[in-house]
């Protein structure tokens, strides 16, 4: 199989186009330099283009103020292509979060729990972050994917997509179009329960076989030291990578 083409920045793939979706969670200035050496190694195994996943303000300490450095690298990674994400203010889940069930999963995100004002001074204070770092995000992707009706009512005027665990769509369309939004589920190596840990290898491994339109793989920055995690990767990006075509969320939204 030869190398897939390009598909151009911000265009949806074209019909018939087999595309592989690649988010890096978690990005912050205590994880970095790990992220920035699984960047490389995607580039390695032929990901062109991914999304990169920012969190604005872990611990209320702007990440343009703690990390000159990683600012600098995202606008270089924007210039080659990458998206550029907000997820979320500060990643953490508040005390009085409830769980939030999405499919089998129990999910606690950062805004389950917080009220509309709550949710838009959270949504409105990361942005204004990485705006003024340099790096306004072109879309938005909740922690655990927990989504809110108002966080969801909070996006339209920033953010230009936001994804969620099954669809990525464009912010601002109607109830009909965000269904008709093409079904794409984010295989993910994280734990959550006692047995996922053990089994998701194979999971994800299965999940990238399938005769899907769109891969969609989350990579975060603590599968570097786990050995079973890269391993799993490397097995999908060596048979999927480069029969596919390397597009970002912003893509896949066609925003």
């Amino acid at each position: 199989m030869g190398d897939a083409r390009p598909t151009p920045a911000g265009e949806a793939p074209r019909t018939g186009e087999r595309a592989i979706a690649v988010a890096l969670h978690g990005i912050e200035p205590a994880t970095f330099e790990r992220c920035a050496l699984i960047r490389d190694w995607l580039g390695d195994h032929g990901i062109e283009r991914a999304t990169l996943l920012v969190i604005p303000a872990r611990d209320m300490h702007p990440v343009g103020e703690r990390s000159p450095a990683m600012i600098e690298w995202l606008c270089e990674q924007r210039r080659a292509g990458d998206s550029i994400a907000q997820h979320g203010f500060r990643h953490g889940a508040p005390r009085r979060a409830p769980a939030l069930v999405l499919g089998r999963r129990r999910a606690r995100g950062e805004f389950p729990g917080l009220d509309a004002q709550e949710t838009r001074r959270a949504v409105d204070a990361g942005w204004r972050v990485l705006k003024l770092a340099g790096v306004e995000p072109d879309g938005f992707v909740a922690p655990a994917y927990a989504y809110t009706a108002a966080l969801r009512a909070s996006l339209t005027p920033r953010f230009r997509w936001w994804a969620e665990l099954l669809r990525v769509h464009r912010t601002g369309e109607r109830p009909k179009e965000a269904w008709r939004a093409q079904i794409a589920p984010a295989w993910s190596l994280a734990a959550a329960g006692p047995l996922r840990g053990v089994f998701a290898p194979q999971l994800v491994r299965a999940g990238s076989l399938l005769p899907v339109a769109t891969l969609r793989l989350d990579i975060h920055p603590a599968y570097l030291q786990q050995p079973r995690q890269m391993l799993a990767l490397e097995w999908v990006l060596a048979r999927s990578a480069r029969a596919r075509t390397a597009v970002t969320y912003r893509d896949l939204a066609g925003a």
